[in-house]
């Protein structure tokens, strides 16, 4: 199945000359949804993650369907606030300012071995962040899934070390 071909343009959103990727049309189709999620979870046949760790929000809607298929807990990570007890925490760069998201200090055990899944790698900030939160606790990320990459945002470079498995690709 030609996954691009289920993935919505929308130019000029959020912001004139933004061309946004909509993810919403393959969520709607069954069959392009599960198709994605089951070509990530085959990315990914070779490792056994214990934990598959999805940031906030589209990260939820990847990374779950994936949990659930590879028996592996799935954890969120969030923004400031938003998880109940106690979190830990981290900050990380934009474009003009800063953000921050935090997961919950008992989500991850030492030693656990953590897939990172989300809809999009662009400059691979939000992903960056997410891998020191599971640094933090003691995981080892073990790959990072993505549905789609915009390739000349350089997240791939950003997170070199990596194992990186993207659907599409798209030149910005």
């Amino acid at each position: 199945m030609d996954l691009k071909s289920v993935i919505r343009i929308v130019e000029g959103f959020p912001k004139p000359g933004i061309s946004f990727k909509d993810i919403t049309t393959l969520l709607r189709d069954p069959l392009a949804y599960r198709t994605a999620i089951q070509q990530l979870i085959e990315r990914f046949a070779d490792c056994r993650p214990d934990v598959v760790v999805g940031p906030e929000s589209r990260g939820f809607l990847i990374g779950a369907p994936i949990a659930l298929a590879m028996q592996a807990g799935f954890v969120p990570v969030r923004k400031p606030g938003k998880l109940p007890g106690p979190t830990v925490r981290q900050e990380y760069a934009l474009e003009y300012g800063t953000d921050c998201l935090e997961i919950s200090a008992d989500a991850i055990r030492p030693g656990q071995k953590v897939l990172v899944a989300d809809d999009l790698l662009a400059t691979g900030g939000t992903i960056a962040a997410t891998i020191e939160l599971v640094n933090k606790l003691g995981g080892e990320v073990i790959g990072l899934a993505f549905l789609i990459e915009l390739s000349q945002l350089g997240g791939r470079q950003r997170l070199a070390g990596h194992r990186i498995e993207t659907l599409v690709t798209y030149e910005v």
